[in-house]
């Protein structure tokens, strides 16, 4: 009883107002006597609070409501049920106890409950790391009308859940990229400008169609111009190439990018297989990591999920000599590449350029890399000093350089996308439906 028992602001106050009117007694000893009455009736208000809390009617009941897997990077929304089965109305302080991940230390719900009545308490987490994340005993400390102490109600509701690749990226893609009048930032629908050899239907002529695919002897019949159409080819080979060495590690608003290729692979997979396409997982570092061959099946999703949540990132430098020989021996058709890596300087670049071109003859390659957004940002900083103007720049060269990396990617025929970290899903999924309505896969 007594390690569950405490006493709230409400007593103190009550307390600090005795010690006042008994101070003050000493001159007035009228005051002294209303002290020592109020003395016994905050005796017996403390003994009628410790009744109503430890009767045997008292009772709150409680429940976590979180989700099966929680989506990296996201807010994931968690509930707490909450029963008040006692005979009168309750003042609550809820504290969960979260997964030692978030590192919170303070977090609490203060709130009334009524009589016989049920509510749900409703906060949002957002895991910056993969992996089994444990969440602890729910504490609920309730206090009367009196309000004076209060009971603290330990409810057993440890669990382990595991963080994932986004699962809710992947669901909001997934509507966007198949949304024929969407119209989210960012995202866009691409026109066919070539031929596919998918042959659909015939259908009016309207302004903007190819002129060869006039279909004369339809048209003839009908009087009017008619045309062929073609869908996307399907089962075409897409593989997400992952670097994992440290050059990944580069945190921004809380996730490293690799997290960022994670969560854009899984979102792309995703795609892939809904336009009935091959997607594969590569990844590596000084050596390789999970493969996974190209292939449509239904568990192909789960797989590349699943891989992707066990994946770690190395101190490292990458191995793109490895690399090549990985691909040439995994990927045995013409296929389109998505490589996420990071070059911080044109050496890095360079290094691996030989490397790159010898993918980029066997498959369609992109490069995708980021920009250091931090460096970005501050060029919008006002320069005060010397060396503030200095610092800018420095970073003006670095970002200059980065621009220069994308022209020298382009110059060798390879596919490049410079990106903000924040952006990499939108910019990578608008690349795979260009280069597939463009008929270059």
């Amino acid at each position: 009883m007594f390690k569950s028992l405490f006493v709230t602001n409400r007593f103190f106050w009550a307390l600090g107002l005795l010690i006042v009117l008994c101070a003050i007694g000493f001159a007035l000893p009228l005051l002294f006597t209303a002290a020592q009455i109020l003395l016994v009736v905050l005796l017996a208000l403390i003994f009628l609070d410790v009744f109503i809390l430890y009767n045997k009617w008292m009772g709150i009941k409680a429940r976590r409501i979180v989700p099966k897997v929680l989506s990296l990077g996201d807010l994931n929304p968690i509930y707490v049920h909450l029963e008040n089965r006692s005979s009168q109305p309750l003042m609550v302080t809820m504290v969960d106890e979260l997964p030692e991940q978030f590192q919170v230390r303070d977090f609490y719900r203060h709130f009334p409950i009524g009589l016989w009545d049920e509510m749900e308490v409703k906060y949002e987490l957002r895991p910056l790391t993969r992996g089994s994340y444990r969440f602890g005993d729910i504490n609920i400390f309730v206090s009367s009308r009196v309000g004076l102490l209060e009971r603290r109600l330990r409810i057993p509701a440890s669990q382990e859940v595991p963080v994932y690749p986004s699962i809710i990226q992947m669901k909001k893609y997934e509507m966007w990229a198949f949304d024929r009048i969407t119209n989210q930032q960012g995202l866009k629908k691409m026109r066919r400008i070539g031929h596919s050899y998918e042959f659909e239907q015939i259908k009016n002529y309207v302004p903007g169609d190819d002129y060869r695919s006039v279909n004369w002897k339809a048209s003839s019949r009908r009087g009017q111009l008619m045309v062929n159409q073609y869908e996307d080819e399907r089962s075409q080979h897409i593989y997400s190439i992952i670097d994992k060495s440290r050059s990944m590690r580069m945190p921004f608003n809380g996730l490293s990018l690799m997290d960022y290729a994670i969560n854009t692979t899984l979102a792309l997979t995703n795609i892939v297989l809904l336009k009935h396409d091959r997607a594969g997982l590569v990844t590596f570092s000084d050596k390789i990591g999970a493969t996974i061959k190209a292939d449509s099946r239904t568990s192909q999703l789960n797989k590349i999920l699943n891989a992707l949540y066990r994946e770690k990132e190395r101190t490292l430098e990458s191995n793109y000599e490895l690399l090549y020989f990985a691909t040439r021996k995994l990927i045995t058709g013409r296929s389109l590449v998505m490589l996420y890596t990071n070059f911080e300087s044109m050496f890095a670049l360079e290094r691996a350029l030989p490397i790159l071109r010898k993918i980029n003859n066997f498959h369609l390659l992109v490069v995708i890399f980021f920009e250091n957004t931090e460096i970005k940002d501050s060029l919008n900083q006002k320069a005060d000093t010397v060396e503030d103007v200095y610092r800018q720049t420095v970073a003006r060269k670095f970002l200059s350089e980065k621009s220069q990396m994308v022209q020298m990617l382009r110059q060798y025929g390879i596919q490049a996308i410079l990106t903000r970290p924040e952006e990499l899903t939108v910019n990578t999924v608008n690349k795979y439906i260009e280069l597939k309505a463009r008929g270059l896969i």
